[in-house]
C-alpha cells in the first residue's frame, strides 16, 4: 500500500507546480493586454485634445507670436497674443484703432506658390498653436482708416488726420513721428488702411501706395482682432484700447 500511494503522492505535488506555471503563464497575457489598451486609450485622447485644440484655434481664438518690432511698444518681439476669429463674424467690422492680424496677399505681399503640403501642414499647425512664426503673408497692424475715410499725413503739428480731424496717436513708439512719408487717400469700401504703431520701423499701407491696391486691405482678409495676451506670463492681460479715433467724423462729414 505504501508503495502505491508514494507515486500518487508525488503526482499530487507535481500537478499544482505545472498548473502554477500555466497559471503564471496565462496571467501575464491580460496584463499585456491591458497596457497595449492603456497605450491606445492615451493615445487616442492625445489625438482628439489636438483635434479640438486645432479646432479652437480654427475658428475661436489663435495664438499669434510677434515676430517683428513693427508693433511696438503696444506688442513686443516674442509676444503671442491671443486673436479673437469671432470678433468680426456675426455683422461687426474692423473699427479705427483695432489691432488686427490679416492675410496680406494681394495686398502686401504677392501672390506666392503653394508650399509642400506636408511642409504647409506642419507649419500651420504650429503657428497656430504660437509654437511658431506666422505665414510670412500674415501681418499685424492696427487700423488707422476704414471705407469710406480720407487718411491725410499730415497736418501743421506732423500728426496723421483722418476726415478731416487730428489724430493723437498716444500708443505710437516712443519718439516715432505718426509719418515721414506724406499721403492723401480715401480708403474704397470694404477695405481698410493699416498702420504700425513702431512707425519709423514698419512696413504698412504707406509702403504699398503705388502698388495694385494701394495698399488697402480687404476687410475679408482680416483673420481676427488681438485682444489679449498669451505670453509672457508678466503681461498677461488685454491688449491695451485707445482713444485716439474717437472724436473722427463719419466719412463724408469732414470738416475744413
Amino acid at each position: 500500500m505504501d508503495t502505491e500511494a508514494k507515486p500518487q503522492e508525488r503526482d499530487r505535488s507535481s500537478a499544482p507546480a505545472t498548473g502554477s506555471e500555466e497559471g503564471s503563464r496565462f496571467s501575464r497575457i491580460p496584463s499585456r493586454w491591458a497596457t497595449s489598451m492603456s497605450w491606445r486609450r492615451t493615445l487616442a485622447l492625445g489625438a482628439v485634445c489636438s483635434v479640438g485644440v486645432l479646432l479652437f484655434s480654427n475658428f475661436v481664438v489663435q495664438p499669434f507670436l510677434i515676430p517683428s518690432g513693427s508693433m511696438e511698444s503696444t506688442l513686443q518681439v516674442g509676444d503671442r497674443v491671443l486673436v479673437n476669429k469671432l470678433a468680426y463674424r456675426f455683422g461687426s467690422v474692423p473699427q479705427r484703432g483695432d489691432v488686427v492680424v490679416f492675410d496680406g496677399t494681394g495686398s502686401f505681399v504677392r501672390e506666392t506658390s503653394p508650399e509642400n503640403p506636408v511642409t504647409g501642414l506642419l507649419r500651420g499647425a504650429a503657428a497656430s498653436l504660437g509654437f511658431a512664426e506666422p505665414a510670412e503673408t500674415d501681418f499685424v497692424k492696427r487700423v488707422v482708416g476704414v471705407g469710406g475715410d480720407r487718411v491725410v499725413c499730415c497736418d501743421k503739428r506732423g500728426r496723421v488726420e483722418v476726415n478731416g480731424r487730428a489724430v493723437d496717436e498716444d500708443y505710437l513708439f516712443a519718439g516715432d513721428v505718426p509719418s515721414r512719408v506724406p499721403f492723401d487717400i480715401v480708403v474704397p469700401d470694404g477695405t481698410l488702411w493699416m498702420m504700425g504703431d513702431h512707425r519709423s520701423n514698419s512696413r504698412d499701407s504707406r509702403d504699398h501706395l503705388g502698388e495694385p491696391g494701394g495698399g488697402m486691405v480687404p476687410v475679408d482678409k482680416v483673420i481676427g482682432r488681438a485682444d489679449w495676451f498669451g505670453w509672457p506670463l508678466g503681461r498677461l492681460g488685454s491688449v491695451p484700447d485707445t482713444t485716439a479715433f474717437d472724436a473722427v467724423p463719419a466719412p463724408g462729414s469732414a470738416h475744413g
